[in-house]
């Protein structure tokens, strides 16, 4: 049984045709339904059940189906690996973005730069924006996706993604989740919940504090699931980010999402995508092209 005749199968399952199945893999119909015939002759069982032009799985094919798409994804994998182990020249773009904000646009945006660019691996790395700057700084990351909190830099391009508005989640058991908008002078006796790790729970406070304005006392959480659980509890409230009150999850009894008001406009902040400039390329900038694309 060879990894070649698991692909050709897999593909006719997935197009559900011979035809289509031998175009995307480049071979001829006649040869792709031998190839695959061979297979059923190799491991003893029958896979397909023809009928006339259709064909249907058995048991036993719906089974080698689904684990011959792990198979094969697995040996990509070994590959790519085994390639960079060897200092072989694939390209490699290394990407960081903010654990609390844009992961669907930043998912979407993945998902075509890997169907344009097939030949370019992606290492994908979520952190705070502390953890995402020092990994540019350092040279663990080519581009991040991160909010302006320092002043722009001539070392790095410092490219314009969206803006942000702030809301914050609130427990409807919360008298704060009646008011349309809130400010920070309404929040300063109830507790800020803010996502981050242990290591930088003091600089995010910090900056909270310092830069933003929120006073009172701080939480911390891991991740956005874990800061909603404590919101649903009562335990205080938990500033998120969004482009458009479209990202954001519906209102429910549980939590309210109220926009954070200050001197009568909604508090913004925006979002660039970052590189050193002495790393320009293409790449780099096709992908913060796409990024921003896909928020727009």
């Amino acid at each position: 049984m060879l990894l070649r005749q698991i692909k050709y199968f897999c593909s006719v399952v997935k197009n559900n045709s011979f035809t289509e199945a031998a175009e995307e893999c480049y071979i001829s119909q006649s040869a792709i339904s031998q190839q695959i015939q061979a297979l059923e002759a190799d491991i003893g069982v029958k896979l397909l059940v023809r009928e006339n032009r259709k064909f249907s799985l058995t048991a036993a094919g719906e089974h080698f189906y689904h684990q011959g798409l792990l198979l094969l994804d697995e040996a990509e994998r070994l590959r790519k690996e085994t390639v960079l182990i060897a200092g072989q020249n694939e390209k490699l773009l290394r990407v960081g973005y903010l654990k609390s904000f844009g992961a669907s646009q930043m998912q979407r945006t993945l998902a075509v730069f890997s169907e344009v660019f097939p030949e370019i691996e992606l290492s994908i790395t979520t952190g705070t924006h502390e953890e995402l700057y020092f990994g540019l700084r350092d040279g663990a990351l080519d581009v991040v996706f991160n909010d302006q909190r320092r002043a722009f830099s001539d070392l790095y391009e410092n490219f314009h993604i969206c803006t942000g508005y702030t809301y914050i989640e609130v427990s409807g058991q919360c008298p704060l989740s009646s008011l349309s908008t809130v400010t920070l002078g309404d929040l300063k006796r109830i507790p800020c919940i803010l996502i981050s790790s242990k290591e930088q729970q003091e600089t995010e406070q910090d900056y909270y504090q310092n830069t933003l304005g929120f006073s009172g006392r701080f939480l911390f959480a891991e991740n956005a699931e874990e800061g909603r659980v404590m919101v649903s509890a009562n335990r205080g409230f938990m500033p998120i980010q969004s482009v458009s009150v479209k990202e954001l999850s519906s209102d429910t009894d549980t939590v309210k999402v109220i926009p954070l008001i200050q001197q009568g406009t909604q508090i913004t902040r925006d979002y660039c995508a970052f590189w050193k400039k002495e790393k320009d390329n293409q790449y780099i900038r096709t992908f913060a092209d796409m990024l921003k694309e896909s928020y727009q």
